[in-house]
């Protein structure tokens, strides 16, 4: 079925069915207008989900992806066009442009944690691009997967875009087609498998993972704002977001008297029982609430703690200084759980980072713009915010993605028209001129070198 469903993308695609920038344009309106008049169904699906409340599904996943949707509607045509670039002299009366043309079929593999956005979003630059599209959603988030399924399924043809339920087989069957370009997001571990599997057709991948992303504080903040921002990048989502601040690093000066600010936000955002709060969601599954607990055992617990199993719930955590070899500094943890330690000099906060795979995302509050300028250029990381967290993926002018270990390739507003696009380079020449010396019997190295100076 999946072999067959394939192919018919590939027929339909080769047909020129996609390629006319107006009928882009419809099918991202008609997809705007779909996820509009289903705004509450998507909403229970991740409440259901996630017991995400209805602020924060849209906060976080419907209004972002309908933003999104606007801006490339707004913007696509002229992104379509051929961008005339300059020619060097040595193609005299040439015009030389750049063209972005759609890959083909391409493949989208979306994760479980904000299973709206970050299935619909790469979506919008797949569609914005001028491709068919084949989607894989995850199977941990079973009511999105099902309301995804049926928005998309039932309004789009299924040569053009259609979504793919199922366990983890399912998606391992997908990668074994050939794509034209594959999308995935999720773990650094299952990106390695599906760079893999891209590599046996040389199949192109834009690969957005995780890691351990790192959040410095400086003695120079406002430190309820500060507490405020960290608390809530790190316990939206319960913490399960790939670039929520991982660890805490804390100036000295001031680590007890943030710390006690930040305890103090816990309980103004959550009340002192998290679990019975409207506004806190819960852990994804079993298995993911069991490792979690897992990495808190035998820790220094400076708040929290608490969990239950069969709510799938877990207190907003802080760990005071684990030991820097310990599972919970090994692993990204995507969970309410928040390790803080304390620094003295700037200098070994940096080596320490930079000691560690590279970062999806780094956060550093401080007033001081040369310590600001100094993290910037001494650590590598996919992207980040000063003095507030998370707030750059909600840029739509800025380009979202990892390095290293942390990702391939960047998307967002005009970065997902142009990752799902080839740039296809073309010279327009005319008959004449014809320089006679570019011809054996070569005579003239002379007025070559003079050229290419």
């Amino acid at each position: 079925m999946i072999s067959e469903k394939i192919n018919s993308m590939k027929r339909f695609f080769n047909d020129n069915n996609t390629k006319d920038v107006d009928f882009r344009i419809e099918q991202l309106k008609k997809l705007k207008k779909i996820i509009l008049e289903n705004e509450e169904y998507l909403m229970t699906a991740l409440k259901r989900d996630l017991n995400k409340s209805f602020f924060e599904s849209f906060e976080t996943e419907i209004g972002f992806v309908i933003k999104e949707l606007s801006y490339i509607i707004k913007k696509l045509k002229k992104w379509s066009k051929p961008k005339k670039v300059r020619t060097s002299v040595i193609n005299f009366y040439g015009k030389s442009y750049v063209n972005y043309e759609p890959y083909g079929v391409s493949l989208v593999i979306s994760p479980w944690n904000y299973p709206f956005q970050l299935t619909v979003s790469p979506i919008i630059g797949s569609i914005a691009a001028g491709n068919c599209t084949a989607v894989k959603v995850s199977e941990h988030s079973p009511n999105m997967s099902e309301a995804l399924a049926k928005i998309i399924n039932e309004n789009f043809d299924e040569n053009y875009l259609h979504v793919f339920q199922g366990e983890a087989g399912v998606a391992k069957e997908l990668l074994e087609k050939k794509f034209d370009y594959i999308f995935f997001t999720g773990s650094t571990v299952v990106g390695q498998k599906v760079m893999e599997a891209a590599s046996k057709n040389l199949t192109p991948v834009t690969l957005e993972l995780g890691g351990k992303s790192p959040c410095i504080v400086d003695d120079t903040v406002n430190l309820s704002t500060t507490a405020k921002r960290i608390v809530w990048g790190k316990f939206i989502n319960a913490g399960q977001t790939c670039i929520a601040p991982d660890y805490l690093f804390i100036h000295n000066n001031i680590k007890n008297q943030l710390i006690e600010e930040i305890i103090k936000t816990i309980n103004d955002f959550y009340k002192e029982d998290p679990k019975k709060s409207q506004y806190y969601p819960s852990i994804i599954t079993e298995k993911h609430f069991d490792r979690l607990v897992s990495l808190i055992e035998n820790q220094e617990i400076l708040y929290g703690g608490e969990h239950l199993r069969k709510d799938k719930y877990i207190q907003p955590t802080l760990l005071d200084s684990p030991d820097k070899n310990s599972k919970v500094m090994q692993e990204e943890i995507f969970g309410p759980i928040l390790p803080i330690y304390g620094y003295e000099d700037i200098d070994e906060v940096i080596d320490f980072v930079k000691s560690r795979p590279k970062p999806l995302a780094l956060y550093l509050f401080s007033k001081d713009r040369k310590l600001q300028d100094k993290v910037n250029k001494e650590i590598s990381f996919g992207g980040g915010t000063f003095n507030d967290t998370l707030m750059h993926i909600g840029n739509i002018e800025l380009p979202f993605g990892g390095v290293g270990d942390s990702g391939i390739g960047q998307y967002h507003g005009k970065y997902s028209f142009e990752t799902f696009s080839h740039k296809k380079s073309v010279l327009k020449k005319s008959f004449w001129p014809d320089l006679k010396f570019r011809y054996p019997p070569y005579k003239s190295l002379w007025l070559l070198k003079k050229i290419f100076k």
